[in-house]
């Protein structure tokens, strides 16, 4: 399979935006660089037009220059281990890879992930955020749903949290095998990574916690599944949409029952966690 590869220099405070509107048209992998960042696209899957689109709407106040080429062959792992640093949520969670030394006793929780192609290493807001969200819900002994699991970091991290159960998902093959890894990397071997969407995979009747870490559009057409899977009283925490997408994303979610609980916010991105109206679960 050829790679293209696209060399792209940009203001530092749009690095993370254009990443992320890149991920949504197909690209599958990132590494951050001084300049910008390089991102990936099996070559089949480009789409000129999408490609443009993002670029063009960016151009100017992003300050985008770029630089295209082809990649017969790339080693993933190499790569990653080249540009991947570890990171700490405040002082409560450490997420690095398999060839970075362990902190275990600074943090109260160690996190171990080789994302290869997959999203989710805490690097990005939006992981970032749910992270420190999970840290501020108790988890102990809850059933937890992880949709758009990616590397699986959120399902370990509720897991490490005392979560009785986690379903875990993704669409992509890749991620589903990636998070796999991951969940035995991490000693959670009873973990299962399915692959699929939240109307195809196997659930339980109902969950404590729902965290969804996927993009607005999705958000917004599976929210009503999210507010039927959930318990009263229970919690869903979303991320992956920007701070100006909130009042279209509360809007939804009133719809069917999910009061907003309050947000953060990381360089534009945003995470909101809204409560399943009814008796506390």
């Amino acid at each position: 399979m050829e790679y293209l590869e696209f060399k792209i220099s940009c203001k530092e405070e749009y690095r993370e935006i254009l990443m992320a509107e890149l991920a949504n048209i197909g690209f599958d992998s990132f590494l951050e660089t001084n300049k910008g960042f390089d991102a990936y696209i099996p070559q089949e899957d480009q789409d000129e037009q999408l490609w443009q689109e993002v670029i063009s709407r960016y151009q100017e106040e992003a300050a985008i220059k770029i630089e295209a080429g082809i990649l017969a062959k790339i080693n993933w792992n190499e790569a990653w281990e080249k540009n991947y640093d570890p990171i700490a949520v405040a002082d409560k969670v450490y997420v690095r890879a398999t060839f970075h030394p362990s902190k275990s006793r600074e943090f109260k929780n160690e996190i171990v992930i080789n994302p290869k192609m997959s999203f989710g290493t805490g690097h990005h807001s939006t992981t970032y955020l749910m992270l420190e969200w999970q840290n501020e819900i108790k988890h102990t002994g809850k059933v937890v749903m992880d949709a758009g699991s990616g590397t699986g970091i959120l399902a370990i991290m509720a897991m490490k949290l005392g979560a009785k159960r986690v379903t875990a998902f993704d669409i992509d093959e890749w991620s589903v095998e990636n998070g796999k890894e991951n969940f035995e990397i991490n000693s959670f071997d009873s973990l299962e990574m399915q692959t699929g969407n939240i109307s195809s995979v196997r659930t339980e009747e109902a969950y404590h916690l729902i965290l969804a870490n996927i993009n607005k559009n999705v958000l917004l057409d599976e929210m009503e599944a999210y507010a039927k899977h959930l318990l009263a009283g229970g919690q869903l925490l979303l991320s992956g949409f920007y701070e100006s997408d909130i009042t279209d994303i509360s809007e939804k979610a009133k719809n069917y029952g999910l009061s907003l609980v309050g947000k953060k916010v990381r360089n534009k991105w945003t995470s909101v966690l809204f409560k399943k109206e009814g008796v506390k679960s």
